[in-house]
Order: C-alpha cells, then structure tokens, then sequence
C-alpha cells in the first residue's frame, strides 16, 4: 500500500520545542517492561524467555490447551538460526529456554514462537483475540551455573508454585506434564521419565553451555525447587 507523504512542519525556533533536559513523553508511573533496547548478546548465549498472558483467560495448564501448545511447537521448534530448547507452562505463563545466533534472529524467533503460542491458546480455547499482555522477558545466560538454575526453574516451576500455596505434586507425577520434562535428557538416572507422546515439540542445543556446559554442576533433579 502506498504511503502518504505528510508535509514537514516549519522549524519554529521559539522558547518551546526542541532539545533540551526533560523533554519527551515521560514514562507511567509504574511500567511493567521498560521498551529499551534488547542487550547486544553472542550467540553462544542461551537466553531465558518469558511469555504472559492476559488476564482473564483460563490456566495455561489445561490439558488440551496444553497439547495444542506442544502440537504447534513440535512443527516450528527451530526456526533457522533460532530454537526452542525447553518450556513450562503455568497458570498464566510461559517460561522458555532458547537460542539464537544472533539478535535479529532472537527477535523474529520470538516473534514466531508468540504468534504459534497464541494461535495454540485460541485454538484450545474456542476463542479469537489477544492472548499475550506485553513484551516477552528476557535474560542472556552467560555462564554455565545460570544456565543449569535456568533449566531447573523453568521444567520444575510448577513444583515451585505449588510449594507457594502449600500444595504438591501427585507422587506418581515427578516431571511436569505441561512442560517439555518428556523430551529433557538430562535428569538424573533414577528419575523415572513419562513417555515421550509424539514429535519433539523442542530442537536440540547447538551452544556448548546448553549441551554440556550445565552438566559440570550435576544433572537435575525434578524435586529441585
């Protein structure tokens, strides 16, 4: 579609106008995410993503709706120089491991992975409209101890939200089924792992820190909060 051209306006070099300290839109009084400029990060740099939800739509954690989100990941988990490595889905959330080789990469593969996540809750849900209430969050993990923490908050944080409210996992149910705990290859021995049930909905690590980096710091446990 073409675009209209809008006339400049005449440079007015009056007392108001123009570059001086404190101009410009000033910020709420409590934003939730600040729109800077996503960090500049090596792509040997998994990151850890966070996806919110709206308020007002049902839990996140309902088993068709959370068999649609994996049936959409297992056909769009790696996206050229982007992937998808592990999730958890919450009440009102999605946490997520990734990488990407570069930050353009990042930003169109998170772009992708939002626009598949919000599809999938619509689908599930019988409805149309927004699912997702902002930016995604972001945090580069640098070092092979934050992606190890990473890993375990994000495929043991329903365990962690349930130990907030006093409750707790069935016995007979130790990695979380709406997570990508099926698919994870690096819990401990003793840690009997559900059936894997259809494709991968998660691509496998290319950076050393995702593959073996972590590992120096134990296998994981699902019991770790």
């Amino acid at each position: 579609m073409s675009q209209m051209l809008q006339p400049a306006l005449p440079f007015h070099r009056g007392s108001h106008g123009g570059r001086r300290p404190g101009a410009g839109r000033k910020p709420a009084p409590n934003p939730r995410v600040r729109h800077l400029q996503r960090p500049e990060f090596p792509g040997r740099f998994p990151c850890h993503v966070t996806l919110e939800a709206r308020p007002g739509l049902p839990s996140l954690r309902r088993l068709d709706l959370v068999r649609e989100v994996m049936t959409s990941f297992a056909s769009g988990a790696e996206r050229g120089s982007f992937r998808l490595l592990e999730f958890s889905l919450q009440g009102d959330h999605l946490h997520a491991i990734v990488e990407a080789e570069r930050r353009e990469a990042l930003g169109r593969g998170m772009k992708s992975l939002a626009e598949r996540f919000a599809r999938a809750v619509n689908r599930a849900l019988g409805r149309q409209g927004p699912v997702l209430r902002e930016r995604y969050h972001l945090r580069v993990l640098r070092t092979a101890r934050e992606v190890r923490n990473a890993l375990a908050y994000v495929l043991n944080n329903a365990r962690r939200h349930l130990v907030k409210l006093g409750r707790t996992l069935p016995r007979a149910v130790r990695i979380d089924p709406a997570s990508s705990g099926a698919w994870f290859e690096g819990w401990r021995p003793e840690v009997p792992k559900p059936e894997a049930m259809g494709p991968p909905p998660v691509a496998r690590a290319t950076t050393w820190l995702a593959r073996l980096g972590w590992r120096r710091y134990g296998l994981l446990d699902p019991a770790e909060i």
